[in-house]
């Protein structure tokens, strides 16, 4: 019997149905994702239209510049991060960060500006003794080489373990944050655009904290790129 090595057979990672191309999903379950169409044009929180700022970021600007994320936090990307974050099911992980990668690819493409390096989300301490990994790292690691930037995760460090930010309202998810984290050399950051990579912005409290201090220390730009953003409460 002679096999045909080229024709290998792709099964979808959601459903096991056979995969009409190359891809991790087939079209149908690619479909059924929940994009997220309409957006504030700064931190993307889920809007009825694209384009237009929310009253949030127009009251009080962030201090990031923009965030490129592709799904609303909801089902069934919502369970692939959970297990990824927290069962360790690291494939799951690796197929939301290439999807990922296309839509950033295609937002440079539609002319997002392209930063000089990736820089993770530093994980407490104790919660990275837990967990074994930090998931903002891995999938830091997963986008550069389809992106084509290096990482630079040792240039931020947290420095303090504060409660964690899911059990806090927004309000005291900033005041948690202060004085949590720290840019360990200010030269490799100075006059630099700056992406943060996060697995899910909520309140944006982690990424606002993190792009002030990196402004201070002299970055030019701070942008965000993570897998997905909630909806605001009630929305």
């Amino acid at each position: 019997m002679v096999y045909d090595w080229l024709k290998i057979e792709h099964y979808c990672a959601l459903c096991d149905e056979r995969c009409e191309t190359d891809q991790s999903l087939c079209g149908s379950c690619e479909a059924e994702l929940p994009w997220l169409r309409g957006q504030c044009s700064i931190c993307a929180l889920p809007l009825p239209t694209s384009g237009l700022a929310c009253g949030q970021c127009l009251k009080r600007p962030p201090a990031f510049e923009h965030v490129a994320v592709p799904w609303c936090f909801a089902f069934p990307v919502d369970t692939l991060i959970t297990r990824f974050k927290h069962r360790s099911h690291w494939p799951f992980g690796r197929l939301l960060a290439e999807h990922l990668a296309r839509h950033i690819r295609h937002q440079f493409d539609e002319g997002l500006q392209r930063p000089d390096m990736l820089v993770p989300v530093p994980l407490a301490n104790k919660r990275l003794r837990q967990r074994g990994f930090n998931q903002a790292h891995m999938l830091a690691n997963w986008l550069s080489p389809p992106l084509n930037i290096q990482v630079r995760a040792e240039l931020l460090r947290r420095i303090q373990d504060t409660q964690s930010q899911q059990e806090l309202d927004a309000a005291n998810r900033h005041r948690n944050l202060r004085h949590a984290f720290a840019v360990t050399d200010e030269s490799q950051v100075h006059g630099r655009h700056v992406a943060l990579i996060d697995d899910v912005l909520t309140t944006g409290a982690t990424a606002e904290a993190l792009a002030r201090l990196l402004k201070r220390a002299g970055a030019v730009r701070v942008d965000i790129y993570c897998l997905a953003r909630t909806p605001k409460p009630g929305g």
